[in-house]
C-alpha cells in the first residue's frame, strides 16, 4: 500500500454502477481552501447545503448536497468533504475528475485513493482499533442477518473491549511480576500475597469465554464447507436443490448427469454453510464423466464436513453395498483428520422402513427424502451440529481466522506461564517472558502492536472510497 499516508486523497465512495445517489469523498488536511476553490464558496461544518457542483467553465455538472467534517470530527479524522450528487457513473467520474483538477494549486497532492485507505487512515489517527475496522469490511460483506448484526457489535467495539479487558488484567500480572523481578533483596512475597496464581486462572478463564465467542463470530463470517458426496444416482442433486429450496442442480435417472460441481451457499438460524453437489464416485471410462469425479474428490478433500448420501432403495444390493464401502475407505484416506462425514440415506419415501437398518448403517446414519422434506429439518440440526454452532450464544462479535490464531496463542502463553507458576521455585524470567509474548499477541487483534505489512493486508481487501 502506498505509504504517503499524508497525501489528501479522493474517490466515488458508492458502489459501481447506477443508483438514485452517488457519493464522491475528499480527505486530507487543510481542505478548507480546496473547497473553496472546486465550490466558489465556504461550507459551514456538518452542515448540509443543496448546491450546484460547477465543472471549470462554471457550468453545473450536478446538483446535489455537499458536507464538510473538518477534523478530528469525521470518518477518517482529518478534514473530510463528501459530494451527494446523482448516482450515475458518468456524474460520479465528471466530479471525481473536477475534484483532482481543482486541486491543482491549492491541493497539489491530492491523489486517487487506494483500497481501504480511508479507513486505514481512520485507524492511523485513533478514530477505530484495527478489530473495529476489519469490522467495517464484515459489515459490508455480511451473508446473513446474524453476521451482519454480530459484525455490527464488533464494530461498536464490543470485541474490542473484551480485548481490553484481557489484556488490563495481563498488565496488572506482568507489573506484580517485573517488579518481583526487579526488587529480589524484598522480602515479601508479591505473587503469594497478590495471588498471582488466582489472577492468572481468572484470566485463563475470561480468555476461554472470549474465544467461545470469537469463534461463534468467525463461525457467522466464514461458515462451513460442507460437500456432498456418494454413488451416481444417490440424490444428490435432489438434496442440493431440497437444502438450498431452488432447482439448482439437474437433476434425472440417467447415472451420471452431474458432471461438475455445483455450488450454493443456504443460512440455518443465520450460519452460512457453503454447500457442493458433486459428480456421482464410481469408475468411468467417460472422459469427461471422470474430470467431473477428479473434481469431486478435490472438493471433498478441502471440506469442513462431508455428507455421505447412500440410496436406501439399493441398501440390499451387494454391488451398491460394496462400491460405498470402497468409497468410505477411500473417504478415510482422503480427509484430513478431524473432519466429520455425515452417512445420510436418502430416498426413505420410496424404500421400506426396515431397509438401512442393518449392520452397514452407521448408529448415527439420518434417514430422510430429498424428494418428500423428511428428515430435512434434522439433517440442518446436524450440521449446525458439526458446524459448531451454539444457538443459544449470546453476545457474538465477528472475528476472524486472525482474531482466533491470536487467542489461540495468548492461551498457549498462559498455559506455559501457569506451569511456570505452579512449579516449586518458578524461573521468574521465563514467567514474564510469556506473560510479555501473550500481551504482544493480543495487541495485534486490535493493532496496538501489529507490522506494516500486516496493515496492508488487511485495508487492501476493502472496496475503493472506503
Amino acid at each position: 500500500m502506498n505509504t504517503a499516508h499524508h497525501d489528501p486523497i479522493a474517490a466515488i465512495a458508492t458502489a459501481p454502477g447506477r443508483g438514485a445517489v452517488g457519493i464522491v469523498r475528499i480527505s486530507g488536511q487543510g481542505l478548507a481552501p480546496f473547497v473553496r476553490s472546486l465550490l466558489g464558496r465556504d461550507l459551514q461544518a456538518r452542515h448540509a447545503h443543496y448546491l450546484p457542483f460547477p465543472d471549470a467553465s462554471g457550468q453545473a455538472i450536478d446538483q446535489g448536497l455537499a458536507l464538510f467534517f473538518p477534523a478530528p470530527h469525521s470518518y477518517t479524522g482529518e478534514d473530510v468533504l463528501e459530494l451527494q450528487a446523482h448516482g450515475g457513473p458518468v456524474v460520479l467520474q465528471l466530479l471525481l475528475a473536477r475534484c483532482l483538477e481543482a486541486a491543482q494549486g491549492v491541493l497539489p497532492r491530492l491523489r486517487l485513493a487506494e483500497p481501504g485507505e480511508f479507513t486505514r487512515r481512520a485507524f492511523l489517527n485513533d478514530k477505530i482499533d484495527l478489530a473495529q475496522a476489519e469490522a467495517i469490511a464484515d459489515l459490508i460483506d455480511a451473508s446473513t442477518a446474524a453476521a451482519a448484526r454480530s459484525a455490527g457489535r464488533s464494530l461498536s467495539g464490543a470485541f474490542s473491549q473484551e480485548v481490553h479487558s484481557l489484556r488490563d488484567a495481563l498488565v496488572h500480572l506482568r507489573m506484580l511480576v517485573e517488579a518481583t523481578l526487579d526488587f529480589p533483596e524484598e522480602e515479601i512475597d508479591f505473587l503469594r500475597k497478590a495471588d498471582a496464581r488466582g489472577q492468572l486462572s481468572n484470566l485463563q478463564q475470561s480468555l476461554t469465554r472470549v474465544m467461545q465467542r470469537a469463534s461463534q463470530g468467525a463461525l457467522l463470517r466464514e461458515g462451513i464447507k460442507v460437500v456432498i458426496a456418494g454413488q451416481p444416482n444417490a440424490g444428490k442433486s435432489s438434496l442440493l436443490n431440497a437444502l438450498a429450496g431452488a432447482e439448482l442442480a439437474i437433476v434425472t435417472p440417467i447415472a451420471g448427469t452431474t458432471r461438475d460441481k455445483v455450488q450454493q451457499t443456504i443460512q440455518i438460524e443465520g450460519v452460512p454453510l457453503h454447500v457442493i453437489d458433486t459428480a456421482g464416485l464410481r469408475d468411468s471410462c467417460d472422459e469427461v464423466e471422470r474430470i467431473g469425479i477428479t473434481r469431486a474428490w478435490d472438493e471433498i478433500a478441502g471440506a469442513d464436513a462431508v455428507l455421505f448420501l447412500h440410496d436406501l432403495t439399493r441398501a440390499d444390493a451387494f454391488d451398491y453395498i460394496a462400491a460405498d464401502a470402497d468409497i468410505a475407505r477411500t473417504l478415510a484416506h482422503k480427509l484430513p483428520q478431524g473432519v466429520p462425514v455425515l452417512d445420510v440415506w436418502n430416498k426413505a419415501d420410496a424404500a421400506s422402513p426396515a431397509v438401512g437398518s442393518g449392520p452397514f448403517a452407521a448408529p448415527d446414519a439420518l434417514r430422510l427424502s430429498a424428494r418428500t422434506g423428511e428428515g430435512l429439518d434434522a439433517l440442518r440440526r446436524r450440521l449446525l451440529t458439526l458446524a459448531g454452532w451454539q444457538p443459544a450464544a449470546e453476545g457474538v462479535y465477528i472475528a476472524r481466522a486472525r482474531h482466533i490464531a491470536a487467542l489461540r496463542a495468548v492461551d498457549e502463553h498462559l498455559v506455559q506461564a501457569a506451569a511456570q507458576l505452579s512449579s516449586d521455585g518458578p524461573a521468574l524470567d521465563l514467567l514474564a517472558e510469556e506473560l510479555r509474548l501473550a500481551q504482544n499477541a493480543l495487541n495485534t487483534i486490535t493493532g496496538e502492536f501489529g507490522a506494516d505489512d500486516l496493515l496492508g493486508v488487511i485495508f487492501s481487501s476493502f472496496c475503493i472510497g472506503k
